[in-house]
């Protein structure tokens, strides 16, 4: 019985890894794309573009979905969660790029606020690149590449960062095409949909 769960939970990880891959390799595909729509700004590679930043955001749906099952089958879900915990005691548990992370509830509410900042971010860069006709490219954005709007200590730089630019991609696409796919706004503020965000962070309660 340990041979056969053992040998689950490797496959699991494998598929993982493999998603990763897959996702990784999307992504430099979009940014390929997205650099030669910005060189020539033809009707065709615009559309190219855009396609690959969508594969991109499916790959990495696949990607989350593959570490979650690795999550909840492995040998990191004991299966017993308690509820009476104050929420400022809670622990909770992050998955990123093949490893797992713990934070409070202050670091979980930060990573929250790392992609919701970033939606923000990234939807007014967005507005701005389609207002002034500059073609559509987050990778070159400065607020993109630096990711720290907004940052505190209660979390690792580079998750913040990697949670606020997955943020930043889906409000700078939301902006740029003047439609809101992944959020909403009220008013001048630009929030992403909970429906999104979760997906993106896919916090587990490790309490």
């Amino acid at each position: 019985m340990l041979l056969t769960v053992a040998g689950a939970n490797f496959a699991n990880g494998q598929n993982t890894r493999e998603e990763l891959r897959e996702y990784q390799r999307a992504q430099r595909q979009a940014q390929r794309e997205c650099n030669q729509y910005n060189r020539r700004g033809t009707r065709d590679q615009y559309n190219d573009c855009i396609q690959a930043q969508r594969r991109a955001q499916r790959e990495y749906l696949e990607y989350q979905r593959a570490s979650s099952r690795n999550y909840n089958n492995g040998y990191y879900n004991n299966g017993y969660y308690n509820s009476g915990y104050n929420n400022n005691n809670r622990v909770y548990r992050v998955y990123r790029n093949g490893s797992y992370y713990n934070t409070d509830y202050r670091g979980a509410a930060l990573l929250r606020q790392a992609v919701n900042n970033g939606y923000r971010q990234g939807y007014v860069q967005g507005q701005n690149d389609r207002r002034y006709r500059r073609g559509m490219n987050y990778y070159n954005n400065s607020v993109y590449s630096n990711g720290l709007y907004g940052y505190q200590s209660y979390v690792a730089r580079d998750q913040y960062q990697y949670y606020f630019q997955q943020g930043f991609q889906r409000g700078y696409e939301d902006g740029f095409n003047n439609s809101y796919r992944y959020g909403t706004r009220s008013g001048s503020s630009f929030n992403i949909l909970g429906t999104v965000l979760n997906t993106i962070l896919n916090l587990a309660d490790n309490n």
